[in-house]
């Protein structure tokens, strides 16, 4: 599988999380599938913590899906 492969499938498995209303697994899931690829385990590095400052946090990000959609279907 090839790196946008990948990344799409991450994507599209986050964003049924986020479908279901349930922003705390699909950031989850995103996060845990991006380590399993070669090509993307290290693009967490730096937005990884900022996903998780907003989980603790309670931040726009994950207290409301679409925007969390939009940075999830804008991730590259």
């Amino acid at each position: 599988m090839t790196r946008d492969e990948h990344l799409q499938w991450a994507k599209d498995r986050a964003l049924a999380y986020v479908r279901l209303d349930d922003c705390d697994q699909a950031l989850a899931s995103f996060v845990s599938d991006l380590r399993k690829h070669p090509e993307t385990v290290g693009v967490l590095d730096h937005t990884e913590l900022l996903g998780l400052f907003s989980l603790v946090l309670g931040d726009e990000l994950l207290s409301r899906p679409g925007l969390l959609r939009m940075w999830i279907e804008e991730f590259n």
